[in-house]
Formats: structure tokens, C-alpha cells, sequence
């Protein structure tokens, strides 16, 4: 996709990746909308990109939330044009364990449902105009998995599998799509798990501070949209991730063997509960 002169909707644009894809894709001279809970922070986003002499407005606006991804897209078309590129940023890290079935509807609504409804909302469209193009940030749990976090795995597998379906089914249709799977970003998500007291949690975000260098999300950002330009679908930030995903692939049981045996490391130094259940 060429980029000037386009206009993107970057949901969760307050802070972290989202707000680095925000100010990145302004400067290829991308207009944007963001969209974010925390008002402040989106408008914080787009003032700094206004600033810099781009173009860009802020809503306050749940991802999930069909009638407020409504009144994005209809922003859009007030301040700038039709929608030409749809990143779905926002996402949340859930609780740890299992979780309960409130739980279960908060994460799936937000790490999946919020791509399916914006999706459902311009798919039509880009295929009437014969181009479009929609940006997943999922994760490399969603490749891979992630210790102690059910809906967090589940969701961020799920986004990789919605991206995949979509660029399948319509890419004949010049509907583009980039699904993001990095690692560790120095984020406030990041943060939210490095500060979970559940020991189950202390292990997971042990286990995505050990798997690699934590990224900035100008890093991210610029790898994303560089995926935009070249119409490729797999971005990886951290380039280990697609050795560990062979070799998940290669030998499923061992790699599962291999991820009860880190966990088990993981709890025993991290002050996590070791017994029947979680061995």
C-alpha cells in the first residue's frame, strides 16, 4: 500500500504501540484517528502528531464496542476521508489462571471480537472500493503460547487466526492484511504483568522477560509499517519467534515437555504454588 494521503484508525493510540504506529504512520503522511479509553491519551497522541505538522484527530472509544468503532469510522469520513487501513491495537493481558467466565467475555471481546466487528464493518467496503487494508497486533503468544495466562494465549491464537482467514479469503479482493507478533514491548501492558501478585503471573511475565529483548514501541511501529508497504503478512519484531514456532511445528510433544519444564523453573524461582495441579 502506498501510504501518503491514506487514512488509518489506530484503536488503543493512547500509549505504547499504538501510539508508535500512530505517530510512525503519520510521518509516511497517513491521516489518522485515534481511538483509545483513555481520552486523554489518545488526544495527548494526536496533538503531538498535529504538532509534528501531520494530520490526525482523537475519540474516546471502547475497540469492542460495535457503535463506538461506528463513530471512528464515522470521524474518519467527517475529518478526513473513507477508511483506507484499520489497526487493531487495543488489547488487554487478562488475569492469570483459567479465569472465570466474566473474564473469559472481557478478553475475548477485546483480543478477538474487536477485530471480527471492525472487520465486518469495512471488509465490505474496501471490496466495493478493491482495496483496503487491516492490521492485527496480536502477539508471538498467539504463535507460541503464554505461561500462566489462559484467555491471553487463547485470544492472542485466535487474532493470528482471524488475520490468517482474512488475508486468505480477500486478498484477491486487493484487501491487504499484516498480523504482528512480537514478544516483549515496553508498554503499559507489559507493565500491568511485571505488577500481577498472582505467582502464576509472576511467571508468565518472567517468561516474556526472559524470551528476549524488550522492544520499544517505536521499534515495532516501524518494522509494522514497513509490512504495510511491502503487503506482507507476518511482521516479527523478535526474529527468534520464527525458529521457536518450527520447532513447536517440528515436534509438538517435546515442545509441549519443554514448556511444562520452563513453567516448572519459572514457578520454583518466582515464588509460584508447585503441586499436582500445575505440575
Amino acid at each position: 500500500m502506498e501510504l501518503d494521503g491514506k487514512v488509518a484508525i489506530v484503536t488503543g493510540g493512547g500509549s505504547g504501540i499504538g501510539q508508535a504506529l500512530a505517530s510512525e504512520l503519520a510521518t509516511q503522511g497517513v491521516r489518522v484517528v485515534v481511538g483509545d479509553l483513555d481520552e486523554a491519551g489518545a488526544q495527548a497522541t494526536a496533538a503531538a502528531i498535529s504538532e509534528a505538522g501531520g494530520a490526525a484527530v482523537a475519540l474516546r472509544a471502547n475497540a469492542a464496542d460495535e457503535s463506538d468503532i461506528e463513530a471512528l469510522i464515522a470521524l474518519a469520513g467527517r475529518e478526513f476521508a473513507a477508511v483506507d487501513l484499520y489497526v487493531a491495537n487495543a488489547g488487554i493481558t487478562g488475569v492469570a489462571g483459567i479465569g472465570t467466565e466474566s473474564d473469559w467475555d472481557r478478553i475475548l471481546a477485546v483480543n478477538l471480537r474487536a477485530h471480527v466487528r471492525a472487520a465486518e464493518l469495512l471488509v465490505p467496503q474496501w471490496k466495493a472500493r478493491g482495496y483496503g487494508y487491516f492490521v492485527s497486533i496480536a502477539s508471538a503468544a498467539g504463535l507460541l503460547s503464554q505461561i500462566g495466562a489462559a484467555g491471553y494465549a487463547v485470544t492472542k491464537h485466535a487474532a493470528v487466526g482471524f488475520a490468517e482467514w482474512l488475508a486468505i479469503t480477500y486478498g484477491d479482493d486487493g484487501i491487504g492484511v499484516s498480523c504482528v507478533c512480537p514478544l516483549g514491548v515496553d508498554t503499559p501492558l507489559l507493565d500491568g504483568i511485571r505488577a500481577d501478585t498472582d505467582p502464576d503471573g509472576r511467571a508468565g511475565a518472567q517468561s516474556i522477560l526472559q524470551s528476549g529483548e524488550v522492544l520499544a514501541p517505536s521499534d515495532v511501529a516501524s518494522l509494522t509499517v514497513d509490512a504495510i508497504t511491502d503487503d506482507r503478512f507476518l511482521v516479527l519484531p523478535h526474529p527468534q519467534v520464527l525458529e521457536m514456532y518450527r520447532q513447536k511445528g517440528s515436534d509438538y510433544d517435546r515442545w509441549i515437555a519443554g514448556m511444562r519444564r520452563y513453567q516448572r523453573t519459572l514457578r520454583e524461582h518466582h515464588g509460584a504454588d508447585v503441586g499436582p495441579a500445575n505440575s
